[in-house]
């Protein structure tokens, strides 16, 4: 699990507040949430809290009830069985606020992850208000909540009116310096970065192609710890093109991020051609959008609202692009009518690399942690491409 020190402090201390705010972490795929909450389970104690996915555990109120109650560590009072949705739905919100630890004296913990799937239950007969009802409840309860979502600007609205209980945190991006310690914690990271010199330039390298995001940086450090221990050498550039390769781990859970995000939009199939326009070329103006896109300005406006909305793009001085960089990268490779050859992977991994990277060619590592020297290097630079 990659540490993050700071933002770790200022989650225990909102929840070691009197009273205990109630901070709520937003983040993008692959930002690190959801193990942010398995560090804070195992430093209170599993015990103590409890962790509920509520992405895997929402399906209907009485199946949800009876999944975190059995669950649960703490005790949990006998009652009847719920006989409907909305009854259910206030036996759950009865367990969250008045559920307790020590032998019934001592406050709860919940860590409630993708606390935006509840929305499920705003289907049901008596819900129409399922989410504002759940925040209601945690900002009276005196148990303790860290809540997560992935959705940002979606909890930015539900939270607008929220009590000042609330305290809205956003995941930061990995510095240089954690990126180098996510990858000294991999398998084989602490011969891979052995050397002083070279571990700086390699993971700075790592920080600069995962755009700081724990999940890129995990999966290019340990691909990069593999191509190592192989083949004796390899570099961050040749360690993504193979996590974006038609098998690879990266392609499937760009993949992955790509249709979730969508399935919760609206205008799937516009949706998806705006995005592949902005992988052509980002950023553009709303009229360029249209004008690409072959569609009134208005009707564009509302698809580009709807594509902001999942947190797939972002807007910035009325100019458009994709929120995630390695996202794009895998639309311009993934959205087309057959599967790409490995050149085109290399090819459109080299030309994301040149974009980002100081320089052209990053560093290069070899087997017991030391740095290619430039007598060492070939002559075709990172990858060599026919």
């Amino acid at each position: 699990m990659a540490s993050r020190p700071a933002l770790e402090r200022r989650l225990h201390a909102a929840l070691d507040a009197s009273p205990s705010r109630i901070p709520v972490v937003l983040g993008d795929f692959r930002t690190g949430r959801t193990q942010l909450l398995y560090r804070i389970r195992e430093r209170l104690g599993r015990t103590q809290c409890q962790h509920i996915d509520l992405e895997r555990a929402a399906t209907t109120p009485e199946r949800f009830y009876q999944a975190v109650t059995k669950a649960s560590p703490f005790r949990v009072p006998p009652r009847a069985e719920p006989a409907s949705a909305r009854e259910a739905f206030d036996a759950t919100l009865a367990f969250l606020d008045q559920s307790r630890t020590g032998g019934g004296n001592e406050p709860a913990t919940f860590l409630l992850d993708e606390f935006l799937e509840l929305r499920t239950f705003e289907s049901f007969p008596g819900l129409r208000t399922a989410l504002r009802e759940l925040l209601k409840t945690l900002a009276t309860s005196p148990n303790r909540f860290v809540l997560t979502t992935r959705y940002v600007s979606r909890a930015h609205r539900l939270l607008r009116d929220a009590t000042s209980r609330f305290e809205v945190i956003h995941v930061p991006p990995l510095s240089s310096a954690e990126v180098r310690d996510l990858m000294l914690s991999i398998d084989g990271g602490q011969a891979m970065l052995r050397d002083e010199r070279g571990a700086d330039s390699l993971a700075r390298a790592v920080y600069t192609l995962s755009d700081g995001r724990v999940g890129y940086a995990q999966a290019i450090g340990e691909a990069l710890s593999r191509m190592v221990h192989a083949e004796g050498v390899g570099d961050a550039v040749s360690a993504l093109t193979q996590l974006l390769s038609p098998d690879g781990r990266l392609a499937a859970s760009c993949a992955s991020c790509y249709e979730l995000r969508l399935h919760r939009a609206r205008g799937y199939g516009a949706l998806k051609a705006i995005l592949e326009i902005l992988a052509q070329e980002e950023p553009l103006t709303l009229t360029e959008v249209a004008q690409r896109l072959r569609r009134t300005p208005g009707s564009t406006k509302d698809y580009l609202s709807w594509l902001e909305d999942v947190d797939l793009i972002v807007s910035q001085r009325k100019r458009y692009s994709f929120s995630d960089p390695l996202l794009r990268v895998w639309v311009r490779l993934y959205c087309r009518p057959s599967c790409p050859s490995d050149e085109e992977v290399a090819r459109e991994v080299q030309s994301y690399a040149l974009a980002r990277l100081p320089h052209p060619e990053p560093a290069m590592v070899v087997a017991g942690g030391g740095e290619l020297g430039d007598d060492d290097r070939k002559s075709w630079g990172i990858i060599e491409i026919d």
